[in-house]
């Protein structure tokens, strides 16, 4: 048993990177992996300093999903609280108010893609791949579906769940899937400009589009435009807005509060 810590956070320019540390298992969510990135997360969100949070992986993989070895050994009541654990965490990257980036590289498995398909941004190496394979020993991978059904459309993700096959990175951002496949040694530099990108803009900003970007798309059209007129003039009454106009107006660069 490995007594390195499950997983690794480093902040560097508004960004917090938080790496799953399990190499030797493709870094697969065991309880106390899940754990520490549930904890991780609570902590960016009460952190302001943090303006985009990535999740990556150390060693070979990104992730391989759940670790299977101790799934097998827990009793049922066990499993339903790994399981129930598992969806709150995905959950809570949804919730948390900043941007989380996904940095793929490998492999990314079974709940591995149920997390890469949670986040809200992607980008994987042009050699990583993808799959929902629990068909494959016998277990449907129906928790993952949740995540994968919602970033791409439903026969691409029929095809991953019935087949198990392994989708390649170019595949998978045709899909939705991940937003860009780049080289793997300009995968890092890829994601720090993405970051980079993000934490510029105001974090009052996108602390509300994040939020109403998931809430109206569960919503009938009709609702979804009630919704999101009343979040743009919630926005319009906030100092970053004054201030971005402003600025846009005056050709300078803004300064957010």
């Amino acid at each position: 048993m490995s007594d390195e810590a499950p997983l690794l956070r480093r902040d560097q320019d508004g960004t917090a990177w938080l790496t799953l540390n399990r190499p030797a298992t493709r870094n697969a969510l065991s309880v106390p992996l899940m754990t520490a990135l549930e904890a991780a997360l609570t902590d960016v969100a009460a952190d302001p300093s943090i303006r985009v949070v990535v999740i990556a992986g150390a060693g070979p993989a990104f992730c391989a999903g759940h670790d299977l070895r101790e799934l097998r050994g827990l009793d049922r009541d066990a499993q339903a609280a790994l399981f129930t654990q598992c969806s709150r965490l995905m959950q809570s990257i949804v919730g948390l108010h900043v941007p989380v980036i996904a940095r793929v590289h490998g492999i990314a498995t079974a709940a591995g893609c149920q997390l890469v398909a949670s986040c809200d941004l992607a980008i994987a190496a042009d050699t990583a791949r993808f799959a929902t394979p629990g068909v494959n020993i016998g277990l449907f991978c129906s928790t993952p579906m949740v995540a994968l059904s919602r970033a791409v459309g439903r026969k691409a993700a029929m095809e991953m769940l019935l087949t198990g096959e392994m989708l390649d990175a170019t595949r998978a951002a045709a899909l939705g899937l991940i937003n860009h496949a780049v080289p793997e040694a300009a995968l890092d530099d890829a994601v720090r400009r993405l970051a980079q990108t993000i934490a510029s803009k105001s974090p009052v900003t996108v602390g509300l589009g994040k939020p109403a970007f998931y809430a109206q798309a569960e919503m009938p059209l009709a609702d979804a435009y009630d919704y999101a007129a009343a979040v743009m003039l919630r926005n319009m009454q906030e100092q970053d807005a004054h201030e971005g106009i402003d600025a846009f107006l005056e050709k300078r660069a803004p300064v957010w509060g």
